[in-house]
């Protein structure tokens, strides 16, 4: 075995050593699951199991939810300065056993080991820091008159994350949500759990009181489902597919809780007439491909000024040719694996359309790498020529495949960013700031990026139409967690 290799999988041995992969983090103790299913954890670079995890059912999540709601009194009326120092621990912990975090996803989903160091774990702690800098700040009560406008924990929350940015979308949950004061059950995708459980490990060592933060490894349908109907969870955050959040509200509907949804993306990257295309493709493709075009909001469509396509598709090539797909856990590799069987075969099926339909192929392709004979390998795939009635150019793909799609007119640009069913994520490339800020206005879309800025944890994220409801990040994101009270009268004087 490759000496890369074995220190990768040191942290997960560490997890198996520990017994807390058959296990479940319910009221500050690991307790033995009702469930009794186990399920192999995929490295999907090898197409081997490097662990095995045992699936909470419904009574797990039952008693996670009950004691989530044994805790919330307590810990939604402890000091919010004492909620954040919490955080500034969780913090610390993280970034202690960053490099663990990092081996662990590598592994369990596949990312280049350079992009979890990167990417996947330091953006992961930002979402804590930024949780605990805001609710040192916020105001949780504000006067209105002599009306008290008063904004309260809104109580337990389940918490359902996904398996392509594992540990960043439990961060962006957890955090605010203690921060707020609400308890939590957190059930991330048991294709990629381990992360999940180092975190369980973190929350126990920054000393989280019990029943404060609870996690249950289950499948959506029965755990999934049991924490989005049970009545003594106020709160469901899922991030997943539109499927699943659609599965999610409805389940949700019959108690009436508020449900927020960070769902599906097919976003677009509009290129203005008058940018400088050197600067404005290749780190569009790179966007386009970061953590191997798993992402919601990834910029999927390009569209270009007709008159540039043929400059559009050499800078897209050249871009793509630099690219090295391997080996996650060799330093040198910039892209691993698609994260799963089933999602690998997706992409191959919507590249073999993106074929049939007569789409332009620029590079890439269907099947595997050259030298790559195992793995859920994916080509780093460029369409040209893309028309908006092609499937590549309407449905999501989750994969490292970029549709070029032409316009004559800054107007039809717009329309065809527009022509979708998602409105997650957007981007607009130009010089004339003027003219992109008009842009960025028209996109109907939960959030517009101009011209590559640096990320901001501060910036509220969430969709329009099918991509979901609700906000993360920023002050956004911890109010989502909270209920709005108006105590009327509160400012007047004593009788």
């Amino acid at each position: 075995m490759p000496e890369s290799i074995a220190i990768m999988t040191d942290p997960i041995r560490v997890l198996r050593d520990s017994g807390h992969l058959d296990r479940m983090f319910v009221g500050g103790e690991w307790r033995v699951p009702a469930g009794r299913e186990t399920v192999a954890v995929i490295n999907p670079a090898t197409e081997q199991p490097i662990a095995r995890v045992t699936l909470g059912d419904r009574s797990d999540a039952e008693a996670a939810i009950m004691a989530a709601r044994a805790a919330f009194e307590s810990w939604s009326t402890t000091p919010v300065e004492t909620r954040a120092q919490v955080l500034d621990r969780v913090r610390s912990l993280i970034l202690d056993r960053a490099e663990d975090f990092a081996q662990v996803m590598s592994a369990e989903m596949g990312a280049s080991i350079a992009s979890a160091r990167a990417a996947q774990v330091p953006f992961a702690v930002e979402h804590v820091r930024v949780a605990a800098e805001n609710v040192r700040a916020f105001e949780f009560r504000r006067m209105r008159g002599t009306t008290a406008i008063v904004r309260e924990p809104i109580g337990v929350c389940s918490l359902i994350t996904p398996w392509n940015w594992p540990l960043y979308q439990i961060t962006a949950k957890v955090a605010p949500a203690l921060a707020a004061g609400c308890t939590v059950v957190l059930k991330p995708s048991e294709l990629s759990p381990l992360n999940a459980v180092l975190f369980a490990e973190v929350l126990e060592e920054a000393g989280v009181p019990p029943g404060v933060f609870n996690l249950v490894i289950g499948s959506g349908v029965e755990v999934g489902d049991a924490m989005s109907r049970h009545p003594e969870v106020d709160m469901v955050s899922i991030t997943g597919s539109t499927r699943a959040g659609i599965l999610v509200s409805h389940a949700a509907a019959e108690t009436v809780k508020r449900v927020t949804t960070e769902l599906g993306g097919k976003s677009p990257n509009i290129v203005l007439p008058d940018a400088d295309l050197a600067k404005a493709i290749p780190p569009g493709v790179a966007a386009c491909f970061r953590n191997v075009g798993q992402s919601c909001s990834a910029p999927t469509r390009m569209i270009v000024p007709r008159t540039h396509l043929a400059e559009v598709e050499v800078l897209a090539a050249r871009t793509v040719a630099e690219m090295r797909v391997g080996d996650p856990s060799d330093e040198a590799t910039t892209h691993g694996p698609v994260a799963n069987r089933a999602q690998y075969e997706r992409v191959q099926v919507m590249i073999g359309k993106g074929l049939a339909e007569g789409a332009k192929l620029v590079c890439g392709g269907s099947g595997r790498p050259d030298g790559l004979e195992h793995g859920f390998f994916a080509r780093p795939t460029v369409f040209s020529e893309v028309t908006t009635d092609m499937a590549i150019a309407r449905e999501e793909i989750f994969g490292p495949v970029l549709c070029l799609i032409p316009y004559d007119t800054v107007g039809q640009a717009v329309a065809i960013a527009n022509d979708t069913e998602y409105g997650l994520g957007a981007h607009v490339q130009g010089r004339d700031l003027d003219q992109v800020r008009a842009v960025a206005a028209r996109i109907r879309s939960g959030q517009v990026l101009i011209n590559y800025p640096a990320w901001d944890p501060q910036a509220p994220f969430g969709g329009y139409k099918l991509s979901g409801n609700g906000r993360e990040y920023g002050v956004e994101g911890l109010e989502e967690y909270l209920e709005v009270k108006a105590i009327v009268g509160y400012g007047n004087p004593a009788p």
